[in-house]
Protein backbone atom coordinates (compact mmCIF):
# COMPACT_ATOMS: atom_id res chain seq x y z
CA UNK A 1 0.00 0.00 0.00
CA UNK A 2 1.41 3.36 -1.01
CA UNK A 3 0.51 6.67 0.59
CA UNK A 4 1.62 10.30 0.67
CA UNK A 5 4.20 11.66 3.11
CA UNK A 6 5.64 15.17 3.53
CA UNK A 7 8.43 15.85 1.02
CA UNK A 8 10.57 17.66 3.57
CA UNK A 9 14.13 17.29 4.85
CA UNK A 10 14.50 15.79 8.37
CA UNK A 11 14.89 19.14 10.16
CA UNK A 12 12.62 21.17 7.87
CA UNK A 13 8.99 22.14 8.38
CA UNK A 14 6.18 23.64 6.32
CA UNK A 15 4.48 26.69 7.87
CA UNK A 16 1.12 28.38 7.46
CA UNK A 17 -0.54 30.99 9.70
CA UNK A 18 -4.03 32.38 10.08
CA UNK A 19 -5.58 35.05 12.31
CA UNK A 20 -8.98 34.67 13.96
CA UNK A 21 -10.42 37.28 16.36
CA UNK A 22 -6.94 38.74 16.89
CA UNK A 23 -5.47 35.34 17.86
CA UNK A 24 -2.70 34.08 15.61
CA UNK A 25 -2.51 30.37 14.81
CA UNK A 26 0.76 29.17 13.22
CA UNK A 27 0.71 25.62 11.87
CA UNK A 28 3.95 23.68 11.40
CA UNK A 29 3.98 20.38 9.50
CA UNK A 30 6.96 18.04 9.29
CA UNK A 31 7.93 14.54 8.18
CA UNK A 32 7.74 12.18 11.18
CA UNK A 33 8.38 8.49 10.40
CA UNK A 34 8.62 7.88 14.17
CA UNK A 35 7.08 9.58 17.24
CA UNK A 36 10.49 11.14 17.91
CA UNK A 37 9.84 13.35 14.90
CA UNK A 38 6.95 14.92 16.77
CA UNK A 39 9.17 15.48 19.80
CA UNK A 40 11.81 17.26 17.67
CA UNK A 41 9.24 19.44 15.91
CA UNK A 42 7.68 20.52 19.21
CA UNK A 43 11.10 21.40 20.63
CA UNK A 44 11.83 23.52 17.55
CA UNK A 45 8.47 25.27 17.90
CA UNK A 46 9.11 26.09 21.57
CA UNK A 47 12.54 27.44 20.66
CA UNK A 48 11.18 29.62 17.85
CA UNK A 49 8.07 30.80 19.73
CA UNK A 50 8.84 30.72 23.48
CA UNK A 51 6.25 33.39 24.31
CA UNK A 52 3.27 31.75 22.60
CA UNK A 53 0.32 30.80 24.83
CA UNK A 54 -0.11 27.26 23.45
CA UNK A 55 1.82 24.71 21.39
CA UNK A 56 -0.81 22.11 20.47
CA UNK A 57 0.21 18.92 18.66
CA UNK A 58 -1.00 15.96 16.62
CA UNK A 59 0.90 13.29 14.73
CA UNK A 60 0.57 10.08 12.71
CA UNK A 61 3.97 8.35 12.63
CA UNK A 62 2.98 5.68 10.10
CA UNK A 63 0.36 5.02 7.46
CA UNK A 64 -2.69 7.31 7.59
CA UNK A 65 -5.06 4.42 8.37
CA UNK A 66 -3.02 2.96 11.26
CA UNK A 67 -3.63 3.59 14.96
CA UNK A 68 -0.35 2.38 16.49
CA UNK A 69 1.87 5.48 16.46
CA UNK A 70 -0.47 8.44 16.85
CA UNK A 71 -0.99 11.17 19.43
CA UNK A 72 -2.32 14.64 20.14
CA UNK A 73 -2.23 17.28 22.88
CA UNK A 74 -4.32 20.33 23.77
CA UNK A 75 -1.44 21.97 25.70
CA UNK A 76 -3.69 23.87 28.08
CA UNK A 77 -6.58 24.59 25.75
CA UNK A 78 -9.99 23.21 26.89
CA UNK A 79 -10.08 19.44 26.45
CA UNK A 80 -10.86 18.26 22.94
CA UNK A 81 -10.64 21.71 21.32
CA UNK A 82 -7.18 21.54 19.74
CA UNK A 83 -5.22 18.29 19.56
CA UNK A 84 -8.08 15.98 18.59
CA UNK A 85 -9.49 18.28 15.86
CA UNK A 86 -5.96 18.66 14.50
CA UNK A 87 -5.51 14.87 14.49
CA UNK A 88 -8.84 14.34 12.74
CA UNK A 89 -7.76 16.67 9.94
CA UNK A 90 -4.47 14.78 9.56
CA UNK A 91 -6.29 11.45 9.58
CA UNK A 92 -8.66 12.54 6.83
CA UNK A 93 -5.92 13.98 4.64
CA UNK A 94 -4.47 10.66 3.47
CA UNK A 95 -0.98 11.84 4.47
CA UNK A 96 1.10 9.61 6.74
CA UNK A 97 4.36 10.04 8.68
CA UNK A 98 3.32 13.57 9.54
CA UNK A 99 3.64 15.71 12.67
CA UNK A 100 1.90 19.00 13.36
CA UNK A 101 2.26 21.81 15.88
CA UNK A 102 -0.16 24.72 15.98
CA UNK A 103 1.30 27.65 17.88
CA UNK A 104 -1.25 30.10 19.27
CA UNK A 105 -0.71 33.70 20.29
CA UNK A 106 -3.81 34.72 22.24
CA UNK A 107 -5.40 37.93 20.99
CA UNK A 108 -7.57 38.69 23.99
CA UNK A 109 -10.91 37.47 22.59
CA UNK A 110 -12.19 34.08 23.74
CA UNK A 111 -13.38 31.86 20.91
CA UNK A 112 -15.36 29.28 22.88
CA UNK A 113 -14.89 25.55 22.53
CA UNK A 114 -16.49 25.33 19.09
CA UNK A 115 -14.57 28.32 17.83
CA UNK A 116 -11.27 26.87 19.08
CA UNK A 117 -11.90 23.51 17.42
CA UNK A 118 -12.72 25.22 14.12
CA UNK A 119 -9.67 27.48 14.34
CA UNK A 120 -7.19 24.68 15.01
CA UNK A 121 -8.77 22.50 12.32
CA UNK A 122 -8.65 25.32 9.80
CA UNK A 123 -4.99 26.08 10.53
CA UNK A 124 -4.01 22.45 9.84
CA UNK A 125 -6.31 22.07 6.84
CA UNK A 126 -4.93 25.16 5.12
CA UNK A 127 -1.35 24.13 5.89
CA UNK A 128 -1.98 20.73 4.30
CA UNK A 129 -3.30 22.35 1.12
CA UNK A 130 0.19 23.63 0.27
CA UNK A 131 2.28 20.86 1.87
CA UNK A 132 4.78 19.33 -0.59
CA UNK A 133 4.31 15.57 -0.63
CA UNK A 134 5.80 12.47 -2.20
CA UNK A 135 4.55 8.89 -2.57
CA UNK A 136 5.88 6.39 -0.03
CA UNK A 137 5.95 2.63 -0.58
CA UNK A 138 6.36 0.47 2.56
CA UNK A 139 9.12 -2.08 2.01
CA UNK A 140 10.66 -5.12 3.69
CA UNK A 141 14.20 -6.46 3.14
CA UNK A 142 14.51 -9.43 0.79
CA UNK A 143 17.81 -11.18 0.08
CA UNK A 144 18.62 -12.52 -3.38
CA UNK A 145 21.77 -14.56 -4.00
CA UNK A 146 23.24 -14.67 -7.50
CA UNK A 147 26.57 -15.44 -9.14
CA UNK A 148 28.87 -12.61 -10.10
CA UNK A 149 28.06 -13.07 -13.80
CA UNK A 150 24.38 -12.29 -13.19
CA UNK A 151 24.68 -9.42 -10.70
CA UNK A 152 24.36 -6.61 -13.24
CA UNK A 153 21.37 -8.28 -14.90
CA UNK A 154 19.58 -8.73 -11.57
CA UNK A 155 20.25 -5.13 -10.55
CA UNK A 156 18.87 -3.94 -13.90
CA UNK A 157 15.74 -6.08 -13.48
CA UNK A 158 15.16 -4.78 -9.94
CA UNK A 159 15.59 -1.21 -11.12
CA UNK A 160 12.94 -1.78 -13.78
CA UNK A 161 10.43 -2.63 -11.05
CA UNK A 162 11.56 0.28 -8.85
CA UNK A 163 13.03 -2.06 -6.24
CA UNK A 164 16.10 -0.50 -4.57
CA UNK A 165 19.18 -2.49 -3.60
CA UNK A 166 19.95 -1.49 -0.02
CA UNK A 167 23.02 -3.68 0.58
CA UNK A 168 25.47 -5.95 -1.27
CA UNK A 169 27.37 -8.75 0.47
CA UNK A 170 30.09 -10.41 -1.60
CA UNK A 171 31.32 -13.92 -0.93
CA UNK A 172 33.48 -16.50 -2.64
CA UNK A 173 30.60 -17.94 -4.64
CA UNK A 174 28.53 -14.86 -5.48
CA UNK A 175 26.74 -11.83 -4.06
CA UNK A 176 23.71 -11.42 -1.81
CA UNK A 177 21.65 -8.38 -2.77
CA UNK A 178 19.31 -7.03 -0.08
CA UNK A 179 16.37 -5.53 -1.95
CA UNK A 180 13.69 -3.21 -0.57
CA UNK A 181 10.69 -5.33 -1.53
CA UNK A 182 7.31 -3.56 -1.76
CA UNK A 183 4.63 -4.58 0.72
CA UNK A 184 1.22 -5.34 -0.75
CA UNK A 185 -0.02 -4.32 -4.17
CA UNK A 186 1.39 -5.69 -7.41
CA UNK A 187 4.53 -7.71 -6.73
CA UNK A 188 7.61 -7.92 -8.98
CA UNK A 189 7.34 -11.36 -10.68
CA UNK A 190 10.25 -13.39 -9.39
CA UNK A 191 9.45 -16.18 -11.83
CA UNK A 192 10.34 -13.74 -14.61
CA UNK A 193 13.72 -13.09 -13.02
CA UNK A 194 14.32 -16.85 -12.55
CA UNK A 195 13.65 -17.38 -16.26
CA UNK A 196 15.77 -14.41 -17.27
CA UNK A 197 18.90 -15.70 -15.58
CA UNK A 198 18.02 -19.38 -16.18
CA UNK A 199 17.35 -20.24 -12.56
CA UNK A 200 20.70 -18.97 -11.23
CA UNK A 201 18.93 -17.24 -8.34
CA UNK A 202 18.49 -18.20 -4.69
CA UNK A 203 15.94 -16.37 -2.52
CA UNK A 204 17.25 -16.41 1.05
CA UNK A 205 14.00 -15.84 2.88
CA UNK A 206 10.86 -17.88 3.51
CA UNK A 207 8.48 -16.12 1.13
CA UNK A 208 9.31 -18.37 -1.86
Amino acid sequence: MTYLIPALAPEAHHEHSIEIEKSRFIAWLAHAPTPEGMTRLLAQAHLAHPNARHHCTAFIAGAPNEQNAIGFSDDGEPGGTAGRPMYQVLEGSGVGQVACVVIRYFGGIKLGTGGLARAYSRAVLEALEHLPTTTFTPRTPRRLKVGFAHEADVRHWLSGYDVPVDASDYGADGVVLTAGWPQGGAQPPLEELHARIKGALEVLDSRD
